[in-house]
């Protein structure tokens, strides 16, 4: 199955009000990133145990780790949880840059170090999300 066909099947399986959104926002951000890499997290590990909810990944970038070790990641993260739906923006090294420049704006969003969680897509400013996602992938370009 293709990375593109995963993503699809994720979005399919989510419950309809959650599936909407979240598809929305999917082309929202391929529009916004057309020439992206994608990735498909199943949030299962290794042993096929649950460990996280599924992602959809846009963008590349490589992580140092202290001990000199890389990985290969997406730049920006999206994925439904029981709370509603999370955006992640990897890479931005200042924690609270986020909120202090995009919080205010972005609506009914709780927004931490790396994450923008909403419970629903019209509860934030879908131009301003854009902006953060930008921002991020610039961070790491």
């Amino acid at each position: 199955m293709t990375i593109e066909e995963q993503i699809n099947e994720y979005i399919d399986s989510l419950p309809e009000k959650k599936r909407s959104d979240v598809d929305a926002l999917h082309l929202h951000i391929l529009k916004t990133l057309p020439e992206c890499r994608l990735w498909f997290l199943d949030g299962k590990n290794s042993e096929g145990k649950v460990v996280s909810n599924p992602n959809i990944g846009y963008g590349f970038q490589t992580i140092k780790y202290a001990d000199g070790k890389t990985r290969d990641f997406y730049q920006i993260g999206l994925s439904a949880n029981t709370s509603g739906i999370s955006v992640y923006i990897l890479g931005i090294e200042d924690k609270k840059f986020l909120a202090e420049t995009y919080g205010a704006a972005l609506g009914k969003a709780n927004v931490t170090g790396y994450c923008i969680k909403f419970k629903k897509l019209g509860d934030i400013n879908i131009e301003v999300l854009e902006a953060a996602i930008k921002y991020g992938v610039q961070q790491n370009a």
